[in-house]
């Protein structure tokens, strides 16, 4: 295949995965003002890809940098590498979509660079040191969003002590500037891992020769998320806006917040991390600080084994379609 098309096929391949982020995604950022009467779904989802669509301007690139050139050796990102994980990543957002669980778009997304690099390249086409920063960041972030839920909610709770039932409207009204900062701090973070992937294939089709991610690929991914998410994936509002336990505009607001916290600290860090586990983890975190057995805990292990389940499938999925991808190719 020529190098022209080759690296057209894989800038489709990554706005497609970065439109997924965004479609799947979108479910957990509106999920609590929706559930919780703050905002319509059309007017969550409209403020949230408004959002969407300026947050990549405004916060960097350091995490395609980290995804995009330090978990996979350089010589291990060649064009049946670069499909087959982009290809596993996109069909896992889609699975996860039809049966209504709220995926982790950068759990696929790294199983799947390492299933590919691997079946394609062997062991050391895999950098450890950075792939351990990769999994630190995604398994500490959604731990800090249920103890950052858990503290706002308390504190909520003692500001708001014996105030009357009004005090539900400014909760209400403050969830509308948390959903625009959780919004935010969302597509500064998940829009750089599609940046990452059409990086990776401008690499692997020879059109770019180091990493570096040109205002083209920046103002693409920007507009792929912001589409994804006007479109919304309401079967995952069902599942983290009210499959827990039953939404209040307090709990929406201390979730917004603290996952919008917990989010932007890691993207300005570098660290990707899984938006609908640190957003899942402070919904949980803010209903365990009004009442432990007021979460239901059997749904959120459903979710976490699927979590934990993402990554060697992907992974295994992305090694299957390399080696069918270099027989082809």
């Amino acid at each position: 295949m020529p190098d022209v098309l080759q690296a057209g096929l894989l800038t489709v391949m990554g706005l497609t995965f970065t439109f997924m982020n965004g479609f799947n995604d979108s479910g957990s950022i509106v999920a609590t003002a929706v559930s919780s009467r703050a905002l319509s779904l059309r007017d969550a989802l409209a403020l949230s890809a408004a959002a969407h669509l300026a947050a990549p301007f405004l916060f960097g690139i350091a995490v395609a940098d980290t995804i995009g050139h330090q978990v996979v050796a350089r010589e291990a990102v060649v064009f049946p590498v670069v499909l087959a994980a982009t290809s596993s990543a996109v069909f896992w957002c889609i699975l996860t979509y039809r049966l209504g669980i709220p995926s982790s778009s950068s759990y696929a997304l790294v199983g799947g660079l390492v299933g590919a690099a691997l079946a394609g390249n062997g062991r050391g086409a895999v950098l450890l040191p950075g792939l351990g920063k990769v999994f630190i960041s995604l398994v500490i972030s959604p731990i800090l969003g249920m103890i950052c839920g858990y503290i706002l909610m308390w504190v909520a709770m003692y500001t708001a002590k014996g105030a009357s039932p009004r005090v539900n409207i400014f909760f209400n009204r403050a969830q509308v500037l948390a959903l625009m900062a959780l919004a935010l701090s969302h597509g500064a973070n998940d829009s750089q891992k599609g940046m990452a992937l059409i990086v990776m294939g401008l690499m692997a089709a020879g059109t770019l020769r180091e990493f570096s991610v040109p205002g083209w690929v920046v103002l693409t991914c920007a507009l792929g998320i912001s589409l994804g998410t006007a479109f919304g994936a309401k079967r995952i509002i069902r599942t983290v806006g009210g499959r827990y336990y039953r939404v209040m505009p307090v709990h929406g607001f201390t979730a917004q917040f603290s996952s919008a916290a917990v989010i932007l600290s890691a993207s300005l860090l570098g660290g990707p991390v899984s938006s609908t586990e640190v957003i899942s983890a402070s919904v949980m975190g803010a209903g365990a600080a009004e009442r432990i057995s007021k979460v239901r805990w059997s749904v959120a292990k459903d979710v976490v084994v699927a979590w934990f389940f993402t990554v060697p499938t992907t992974a295994l999925l992305a090694a299957l379609a390399c080696l069918l991808f270099r027989s082809a190719f």
